[in-house]
């Protein structure tokens, strides 16, 4: 299996990618095709596929910010099972942000996640891939050390039109284990400058924001 990396939506490997994500993910969690061109020449930004045998049976999207020196997984798709594609992605995506950090002088703080709580919202098939069913996703994140931000979480539909997604919890998986708290303010740049892509913020974002912006600390409870 191979790792690669997108750089541009005339790459072959980013139609196979895009078309995987669409049997995965809800409409509303999918950037259009053609609005991905941006992001891809971004540098900030890191998408990589996984290829087996010329098949993109994996991918993952994310980014590292060098001034809060804290990564954010947009997301992680595995499309085929009994082939190792969640472990290979983690280790091949930590190993990539380490190098980062190190480049930038640290060791890395943690990253974010946005993850889905079936608890709540049960209607997400997922592409009926087994490996991405919400509960298991769930618990292999905690298995890695994501904590759920202590916040009632909504954010932007990626069809930019205004609406609010919830089902769905803000998570960060720490480097240091011992950490459970965040300031609230690191929280509050983050979420602006992740989805300042998007102009139509629904309400219910602004006043979740709001909200944190009077707070000084967000604990980091059990996931």
């Amino acid at each position: 299996m191979e790792y690669i990396r997108i750089t541009s939506i005339d790459d072959p490997l980013f139609r196979k990618m895009h078309n995987l994500m669409k049997e995965v993910f809800p409409p509303e969690e999918v950037l259009e095709f053609s609005l991905w061109k941006e992001p891809l020449e971004d540098p900030g930004i890191r998408v990589f596929v996984a290829l087996h045998e010329d098949e993109v049976v994996g991918t993952t999207e994310y980014r590292y910010y060098e001034d809060w020196n804290v990564a954010m997984t947009d997301f992680t798709i595995i499309g085929r099972e009994g082939l190792g594609i969640g472990r290979f992605l983690a280790q091949h995506r930590l190993k990539d942000l380490n190098q980062l950090a190190a480049a930038n002088g640290k060791e890395l703080f943690g990253m974010f996640a946005e993850i889905y709580d079936p608890y709540r919202v049960q209607d997400h098939a997922f592409g009926g891939v087994k490996p991405m069913d919400p509960f298991v996703r769930r618990e292999v994140l905690s298995h890695l050390g994501y904590k759920r931000t202590d916040i009632a979480y909504v954010h932007p539909s990626w069809n930019n039109d205004g609406e609010a997604v919830s089902g769905l919890d803000l998570c960060f998986m720490p480097g240091d284990d011992a950490v459970d708290e965040l300031p609230a303010e690191l929280i509050v740049n983050f979420l602006r400058r992740y989805y300042s892509v998007l102009p139509e913020k629904p309400q219910a974002w602004n006043d979740m924001v709001s909200k944190l912006e009077l707070r000084e600390k967000v604990a980091l409870l059990p996931l």
